[in-house]
Parts: structure tokens; C-alpha cells; sequence
């Protein structure tokens, strides 16, 4: 595993050769006999590392999912090799320092017999949680459900069942769905008792009582988190089987000769030689279709308009009461 630095320039092309770790060719080289571009130094380099059982995961700059010239036939090569296993589209704000967006790459070179000619594309730009205005990552279950869709492209429906069953020990027996449903009415209404006992409390409990009533209602948010990515993979996977889904994740194959000798007629093929060899995803999952949410947009800007209402009416009583402490101090 590997997080090398993106876009590395002017690397002195005779020291690349003279390494010999190069198994599909230099990269474009410029009049000073320099690479422009370190991207794909770095990805022969990490294929070259593997022995015959081995495994890759690095992350590289987007653009080098796409890159022409040269690029491109260094590409075409690692495909036909057969030993790209999957490819990850992560989106913006995952760095500290930098906002880019950015690929996984995974190479394995001893793929099951099932996945030999296929690559599993997985376009995760959209599925993120919120860290704050600069930062987004993955929540530990998110990361479990990217997982399961891996394991059940290769096969490993065991390792999704228990993931199943972790979910269902958290959250009990039922549909997930329903399980997040009434959850969610749950921390509805434990927010609302904790406004109208907060305010109806003496000043000496408040603070009391609003500590009490946050340790439960963040308590709450981790169960309805769990629910919502239970429910997120269930919906999409059910009980096992890998499937595409639109604007999520599919496979494709490595070139149009493996997709016309696999014999599933019912399956979607697409190769990424008809792709020009590139392997950005979302040039094979395509997009999903937007989601209503179940909000009444009308009804919802009432609420926000009475909750506006009755934060301007508190802010007033603050003035009034802190006027009036600063007059009795006779400031």
C-alpha cells in the first residue's frame, strides 16, 4: 500500500531506465530527457514490486486514470495483463492540505478464475461523510460497505453474510429500512423532549439536563448512522450476489475479446478496450437517478421560518436580561 506524491516532474529519464522497473515502458519523455509526469513511474513501479501472488492498493491522481500518449499505452498493457483488480473514484477534501479529487488503484495478480478478464470500477464520489467544510472521509461503516461490494465482485459472499449479521447485532432482528424509520422517529422525539425539559428547567439545571439529554441524542445519531448504511447496502445487494448499480459500481471486462467469450447473456457487457483503455469509473457505472428525499419543500420553510422566529424572540430576552444585568452594575 502505497500514497505517493501526484504529478512528480522533470525526473531524469536515465535513472528510470537504468532501475529497471519498468515492465511496459517509459513514459513521454521531454527534450531535456526528463519525464513531465512521475504518475505512471509510480504505478510500473508498484507493479513490478508483485511476485507472482501479489497485491497492490496505492492512491494516484485522477488524471492519470485518463492520461494519453504514452500514458495510455502503459495503460492498455497493465489491463491486458489481466491484473487490475479494482478502481475507486474518491472525490474532493480528502487530503488535509489539498482539495483534489483522486483514484485507488488495486492490482492483484492472483485473481480468481471468476474475475480474470473483469475490472470492478467503483465510483464513490458521492458516498462520504462530512467532517467539516474542508474535510470529508469515510465513517468506519462506510468503509465496511465499499468493502462488501469488493468482496462480493470476488466471490466472498461469506465475508459480506458477516457483515450482515454485524449490522443485524447492532441494530436487532426486522427489515432495515424499517429499523431506520423508527429510529429516526426515536431521535425526533427525544430532541423534542430535550427542548421543552431544557426549557421549563430552573437555571441551576439546565445545563445538567442538556448534557444528560446530548449524551443521548448523539448515542441515538450513531444507531440511526448504523441503520442508514445497513439499510444503504441492503437495499442495493440484499442477501449477497454482486450486481452493477447504476452510478455506484459495475464491472467491466478487459478487452472486447474476454467480453465476447464470457457466455452471461443477460449481463450489460462493456470492455475498457472499447473505453480507449481508460479507467476512470464513471465512464462505466454511469449515473444514478436523483433521489426524492420526502421533503415538503413548503412545509420545511415554515418550520425553519418558526424556528427563526423563536430564536430571535430568545436572542431579544438575552438583550433584555444582559441590559439589565449591566444597568444594576451600573455600567
Amino acid at each position: 500500500m502505497a500514497n505517493p506524491p501526484f504529478n512528480v516532474d522533470k525526473v531524469k529519464a536515465e535513472s528510470c531506465e537504468s532501475a529497471k522497473r519498468l515492465p511496459f515502458g517509459m513514459p513521454s519523455i521531454n527534450k531535456n530527457k526528463e519525464v513531465g509526469n512521475g504518475n505512471y513511474l509510480w504505478i510500473s513501479y508498484f507493479y513490478s514490486y508483485l511476485n507472482e501472488k501479489g497485491r497492490a492498493g496505492f492512491v494516484m491522481a485522477s488524471s492519470a486514470t485518463d492520461g494519453q500518449g504514452k500514458d495510455k499505452d502503459i495503460r492498455r498493457k497493465l489491463v491486458e495483463t489481466g491484473h487490475v483488480d479494482v478502481m475507486i473514484s474518491v472525490g474532493n477534501n480528502y487530503f488535509y492540505t489539498k482539495s483534489l479529487p483522486c483514484s485507488l488503484w488495486f492490482f492483484d495478480k492472483n485473481k480468481n478464475e471468476a474475475i480474470k478478464d473483469k475490472v470492478l470500477f467503483i465510483d464513490a464520489r458521492n458516498y462520504y461523510t462530512v467532517v467539516d467544510r474542508t474535510l470529508n472521509e469515510w465513517s468506519e461503516w462506510q468503509l465496511k460497505n465499499l468493502n462488501a461490494i469488493v468482496w462480493l465482485y470476488r466471490g466472498e459472499t461469506e465475508k459480506y453474510t458477516a457483515l450482515l449479521d454485524e449490522y443485524r447485532t447492532i441494530l436487532g432482528k426486522g427489515d432495515f429500512e424499517d429499523i431506520l424509520h423508527q429510529l429516526k422517529d426515536e431521535l425526533k422525539d427525544l430532541q423534542k423532549r430535550a427542548k421543552i425539559e431544557v426549557e421549563h428547567a430552573g437555571r441551576g439545571d439546565k445545563k445538567r439536563i442538556q448534557g444528560e439529554y446530548d449524551e443521548m441524542i448523539a448515542s441515538k445519531n450513531e444507531e440511526v448512522t448504523v441503520a442508514k448504511e445497513a439499510n444503504w447496502l441492503y437495499e442495493k445487494f440484499g442477501d449477497g450476489g454482486y450486481k452493477n448499480i447504476l452510478g455506484l459500481c459495475k464491472t467491466a471486462y478487459t478487452t472486447d475479446v474476454a467480453k465476447d467469450n464470457d457466455k452471461d447473456e443477460n449481463e450489460n457487457k462493456i470492455s475498457i478496450e472499447e473505453k480507449g483503455w481508460s479507467l476512470t469509473p464513471g465512464a462505466y457505472v454511469g449515473v444514478a437517478p436523483v433521489e426524492d428525499d420526502g421533503v415538503d419543500f413548503e412545509e420545511r420553510m415554515a418550520e425553519i421560518h418558526l424556528e427563526l422566529l423563536s430564536l430571535q424572540a430568545e436572542s431579544n430576552d438575552l438583550m433584555d436580561t444582559i441590559s439589565k444585568n449591566m444597568k444594576e452594575m451600573g455600567l
